[in-house]
Formats: structure tokens, C-alpha cells, sequence
């Protein structure tokens, strides 16, 4: 193939609206470059200078194949007879292949020849090992038999020295039998059990006799264990402490008498069983402490093995009455009980790997699961919410402690602060006692919307009781955080993602007890308003107590702004250092202005009407005769209810402000002030 450096692309003239290097760029864009250039020359502009350049790159493509084609020519002109070259080496290269494979056939036969004769050469080695070894296991089974019934004969159980002898003889024999295996009899199998029985019987004899010794046991118990893990059977040595020292123990003191009898009842039981470990168990596990730490690979463990499952599984059986949850006190008191028990049974695992390895037993599973920690909470739940519900249906609805108003807020958080009480609140339950908690919150909360709607706003009672409400709801939402306080301090560890959660579910109830003084607030002044609703309708009655009575001219305001303010001023009076009373009166007085001004505005424009009629019927009359009418009295008695609206309005604003309100704190005053005073000149 022809070679050639490689030709850069030509260049475009300077006088290009573009740079011609700008298409070999690594990403170049279409959209970017048109971007970049419209600016510099329209579309037409552009079009006519790629059209230039695209004839700059055809001429540049010509010149590149012109100066490569006399290469492609030679490269075809010496292919010229290649074909008759390759036919005439093709019959030598057939013969060397055939060659090749018969040597390949030669060499396949003889080493499969080879290796069948290996073949037997190692299986007769195998075998002669085989034979070898199991010579050896005879030899063993003799020797061992003769140490094993050596103490037997004497009457004494074998000694540590003989034991010592035996198992390291048992090891050979272990190997060798795995050896000669396939060239063992019967016999010599029933022989290698009856070995093992008497090599384990001489352990498990040395073993209850050094446990039984005491102090002058301990190298007893040391060698016995490293026998035992010589020989791989720690696991009998863990059974048979169970079942010859644990058991018979455990089986006396583990029992509903036993239970009954004893003056501390259910603690004083779980101390008895934490003195055996202290007692009994003391010197074994301090001398499997010391074994384990010598023994990297030893993980020999009575406690949890021997000590743990008998324990337990009395306790399931033979106890079972104390796991039952009909009365949640007893219970509770049980559990804790339990719950200490495992405490100090979790410190006597001496490490924290050994605490993980009791509390993921089997056994300590189920343990605790038998207490029924649903229907603990159950009953607890049906016991707390009975108490809310008999006090939201209660007629006597007055606390009994003065740091509350209503006997239903006073049960509510005295219910919360029972989900988080010592002798309630349950560690692995925590969730459901939060939850609880969140639910007593909402549950005030939806009794509380219900008293408000049911309110009709004509009793005295009703004002109080929701002044009353009013109160409790805000200092339920300031002591709040005291049960996420409170319920940190029950659950240790609390990570910053719970507590997180917590905080927000909590500031959820609060936002609800927000929306809640809201509502509130509006009932109130609705229940405020209510009352002098009846008395704004006396101002439509004004223009008839003064219309063709002949009554003089009013100095003094009428009955119905003394009653309008009789309900605020009691209010005030009763409620002056509620820091609220202020601004329901506020809120009151605002929405009574709007309704009172709309109220003489009616009445001025009615007089107003009737003053431009009479005017008008005036004109006719004197027109058509000298006769003087009545009409002047009756114009004084529009000017007259004209002024008694302006007095009374006037002894309105001074009720309010005897009440500490200014006058341009009430939406619509200072403009009904406006509105009556422009009326006296009319």
C-alpha cells in the first residue's frame, strides 16, 4: 500500500466571513458555529463563502489522488503471477501436515501409555500406605485399650498423665484411620467406637471430678479442656456440665414453688441464678477465660452453651405464668425484673463479643419473645385513652390543679406524661409509645374543634369555657417539647436521623395546636359578637322615636349602647390579664363598627331621602297656596335623630376606650365618628 505523511487540510482565504479550522475542531458543532458567526455576515453571505470553500477542498481532494496513483499502479503490477507461486508450494505444505499429525498420533499413544503405568504405580503406593496405616490403627487400638482400662482395673478413674498419653495416641489413630479407610472391617470400627467411648468417659470422669474439687481442681479443668479440644469434642464437655451440674440445679430452684416460697418472689429467683454463676461456675469460667486467650482458636463457652439454655428453657416451661400480660403491672414488674436479670448475665460475659453472642443465641431469642410486648401496650393504650375519653365526656369539666383550666386538658397531658412514665414505658416499644403520644396530641386536638363548632354563642358558659380552652391549648403547646425532652432521655443512643424525625412529628402537633388557637380565636369573638348582634338592629328603630312624637332633643344615648357594651366590659373585667382579652375586644369592636356603621348609614341616608322628599313636597304647596305646613317640625325631628345617632356614637366610642382600647386600633370607628359628625350639618 502506498504511504504518505498525512496532509493537513487546506486553508481557506483570509477574506471568509469564517475560519476555515474551525471544521477540525475535535466537537465541532453546527449549531455553535452558526451561533459564533451570524453576527459577522447574514446567511446568504455565509452561504456564498462555504461555497467558495468547498471548491478550495475538491481541488485539494484531486491533487491528494493525482500524487498517490502511480503508487496504487505499482502495488497491482507486482501482483502479477502471486497466484501460480502459491499453487506450486500448496502439495509440499499437505505432505509436512500429514507428517505432523502422524508424529502427534505417535506421541498421544505413548503418553497415555505413560500415564496408565503411573496410574498403577500410585495405586499401588496408596495401597501400600493403606496397609501401613492400618497396621498402625491396630497397633493404636491395642495400646489405647490397654491405657483406657488401665485405671479401670485399679478401680480409679485414669489420671491426667494416662489421659494425656491416650489422647495424643487417638490423634495418630484418627489419622491413620482416615488413611485405611476403605481397608477397615467391621470389627476394627466397633473397636476404634469402643476406644472412643472409654477415651471420652476417662475425660468426662477427670472432668466432674476436678469440678467437684474446687480451688484444686483448676489444672483438673485445664488439662480436661485442652483434652477436650484436642480431641474436637469441647461440645461434650458444654453437655455434660449441662446435664450433670446445671441441670439438677437449675431444676430444684426453677419452679413455681420454688417461686412461690421465696420472699422476693421473681428477683430474688434471678439472684439465686446469678449465685450459681457467681458460685459454682466461677472457677470453670475463669479457667475457660484463661484457655480461650491461650487457644487462639478456642471458643469454648459454658455460660452460653451449658449455663444459658437450661436456664432459659426451665424458665419457659416451668415459669411460664410470668410471661402473661392480664394485668399490665404485674407484667411490667416482671419484665423489668427480667430485664435486670439479663443485664448482669450480660456483664458476666466478661466481653462484648460475648454479649452479641448471648443476645444472638437461639435461645435468648425466643426468651424474649415470650413476653408479649403487643398486648402489654394494648391494654395500655385501652387503659390511657378510657381515661381521655371519660374526661372529654365529663360534665365536670373544671381542673383539679391550678396549672389548667379544663379537666380534659389536664387528663390529656397527664396521659402523656403516663406513656413515658417508669413504670409504663417499655424500651422496645418506643415507637408505639411516641406514636400514642402524637395520637393523645391530635385526639385533644379534633374534641377541641368539636366543643368550638358546637358552641351556639348565647351562654356565658360557652365564653368561659373557650377562654378556658383557649388557655390549656396554649400551654399545651409550650410544655410540647418537654415530651421530646422526656422521651430522649428514655431512649439512649437516639441517632440525629430519629432525633430529627422526632422533632418534626412533634412540630406537626404543634402547627395543628396553631391552626387550633386560630379557630378558637375566631370562636371567641364570634360568641363575643353574638350577644350584641340583637342591639345593632335597635339603631333601624331610631327615626321612629322621634318622628311626629314631639320628644326633645336627645342628650343622653339610647339603652341599646349601654347593653352593646355591658357584654365587653364584663368580659374585660373578668378577663383583663388574659393577655388575648385585648385583642378579642379589638377583633370584636372591629367587626361590630363595620355593622354599626353600616347601621347608621342607613338610617342617615333614609333621613336624607325623607328631608329631600318633604323638600320637594314643600315647594309644590307653597306654590300653590300661602298655607304654612308642619313640614319644619318634621325637619327638626330628622335633625333630631341625626343627634341622637351622634351621641350615641359618641358613648360607644367611650366604652371602648374605657376598655384600653384607642380609637384607631377598631377598623371603621374613626370614619363612624366621620359619619355621624358630618351629619349635623346637613
Amino acid at each position: 500500500m502506498p504511504h504518505h505523511e498525512d496532509n493537513p487540510v487546506p486553508l481557506g482565504s483570509s477574506d471568509l466571513c469564517f475560519d476555515s479550522r474551525s471544521f477540525t475542531k475535535e466537537h465541532f458543532s453546527v449549531d455553535e458555529f452558526l451561533q459564533e458567526h451570524r453576527n459577522r455576515a447574514n446567511l446568504e453571505a455565509m452561504r456564498d463563502d462555504l461555497g467558495m470553500y468547498l471548491k478550495v477542498l475538491r481541488t485539494a481532494m484531486i491533487d491528494l489522488i493525482n500524487k498517490d496513483y502511480a503508487d496504487f499502479v505499482d502495488l497491482s503490477s507486482n501482483l502479477i503471477g502471486l497466484d501460480v507461486g502459491i499453487s506450486r508450494i500448496q502439495v509440499p505444505l499437505g505432505q509436512l501436515r500429514e507428517e505432523l499429525i502422524h508424529v502427534k498420533q505417535s506421541l498421544e499413544g505413548a503418553m497415555n501409555e505413560v500415564n496408565n503405568q503411573l496410574a498403577i504405580r500410585r495405586e499401588l503406593r496408596d495401597r501400600k500406605r493403606s496397609l501401613r496405616s492400618l497396621s498402625r490403627v491396630h497397633s493404636s487400638l491395642k495400646k489405647l485399650r490397654a491405657l483406657l482400662t488401665q485405671g479401670d482395673n485399679q478401680g480409679t478413674p485414669a489420671g491426667p498423665l494416662i489421659l494425656e498419653r491416650a489422647t495424643s495416641e487417638y490423634v495418630q489413630l484418627l489419622f491413620h484411620t482416615k488413611k485405611c479407610q476403605k481397608d477397615l472391617k467391621d470389627n476394627d470400627s466397633k473397636e476404634f467406637e469402643q476406644v472412643d467411648s472409654l477415651l471420652i468417659a476417662g475425660v468426662n470422669k477427670l472432668f466432674l471430678q476436678s469440678i467437684h474439687s474446687g480451688e484444686e481442681g483448676r489444672n483438673g479443668l485445664h488439662q480436661c479442656l485442652s483434652f477436650y479440644h484436642t480431641l474436637n469434642r469441647l461440645d461434650s464437655a458444654e453437655n455434660l456440665y449441662r446435664k450433670k451440674i446445671v441441670a439438677p440445679v437449675m431444676q430444684k430452684l426453677i419452679n413455681q414453688n420454688s417461686l412461690k416460697s421465696l420472699p422476693g418472689g421473681l428477683p430474688a429467683l434471678y439472684g439465686r441464678i446469678i449465685d450459681f454463676i457467681d458460685g459454682e461456675m466461677k472457677i470453670l469460667m475463669d479457667v475457660t477465660q484463661k484457655f480461650n486467650s491461650l487457644i487462639c482458636d478456642c471458643k469454648c463457652n459454658f455460660l452460653l452453651r451449658s449455663f444459658w439454655p437450661e436456664v432459659e428453657e426451665r424458665i419457659e416451661t416451668e415459669l411460664s405464668p410470668i410471661f402473661a400480660a392480664g394485668d399490665p403491672d404485674v407484667f411490667y414488674k416482671r419484665y423489668k425484673d427480667t430485664l435486670n436479670f439479663l443485664e448482669i448475665l450480660s456483664e458476666r460475659c466478661g466481653s462484648q463479643k460475648g454479649i452479641l453472642e448471648l443476645h444472638s443465641h437461639p435461645n435468648f431469642l425466643s426468651f424474649m419473645e415470650k413476653w408479649n410486648l403487643p398486648v402489654y401496650f394494648q391494654l395500655r393504650f385501652q387503659e390511657i385513652v378510657r381515661q381521655i375519653e371519660k374526661s372529654f365526656a365529663s360534665e365536670e369539666w373544671a381542673a383539679k390543679r391550678a396549672d389548667w383550666k379544663l379537666l380534659a386538658s389536664e387528663t390529656a397531658w397527664d396521659c402523656l406524661l403516663r406513656c413515658w412514665e417508669d413504670d409504663v414505658f417499655l424500651l422496645p416499644i418506643a415507637h408505639k409509645f411516641w406514636k400514642l403520644s402524637l395520637q393523645i396530641i391530635s385526639r385533644y386536638v379534633v374534641w377541641s374543634k368539636k366543643v368550638i363548632s358546637n358552641v351556639d354563642g348565647k351562654k356565658k358558659t360557652d365564653l368561659n369555657f373557650l377562654v378556658c380552652l383557649y388557655t390549656d391549648v396554649e400551654s399545651l403547646n409550650r410544655k410540647l417539647p418537654e415530651i421530646e425532652t422526656l422521651s430522649k432521655s428514655k431512649i439512649p443512643r437516639v441517632n440525629d436521623e430519629t432525633s430529627s424525625l422526632l422533632k418534626r412529628s412533634l412540630e406537626e402537633m404543634r402547627t395543628e395546636l396553631d391552626r387550633l388557637l386560630e379557630e378558637m380565636n375566631e370562636a371567641i369573638v364570634k360568641t363575643l359578637c353574638a350577644e350584641n348582634a340583637a342591639y345593632l338592629q335597635q339603631v333601624n328603630n331610631i327615626p321612629r322615636l322621634f318622628r311626629r312624637t314631639n320628644r326633645e332633643a336627645p342628650t343622653k344615648p339610647l339603652p341599646y349602647v349601654i347593653s352593646i357594651l355591658d357584654g365587653p366590659i364584663s368580659f374585660f373585667q373578668s378577663y383583663q390579664h388574659h393577655p388575648k382579652s385585648r385583642f378579642w375586644l379589638q377583633t370584636m369592636f372591629s367587626r361590630m363598627t363595620k355593622q354599626y356603621y353600616s347601621s347608621v348609614d342607613d338610617v342617615l341616608n333614609s333621613v336624607k331621602k325623607t328631608e329631600e322628599s318633604l323638600r320637594r313636597l314643600k315647594k309644590a304647596r307653597d306654590k300653590s297656596s300661602n298655607v304654612v305646613t308642619s313640614n319644619d317640625q318634621r325637619v327638626g325631628d330628622d335633625n333630631k335623630i341625626r343627634q341622637q345617632l351622634l351621641v350615641d356614637v359618641h358613648a360607644y366610642l367611650a366604652g371602648v376606650e374605657s376598655l384600653g382600647l384607642k380609637k384607631g386600633s377598631v377598623e371603621q370607628l374613626a370614619e363612624l365618628l366621620l359619619l355621624v359628625g358630618a351629619s349635623q350639618t346637613q
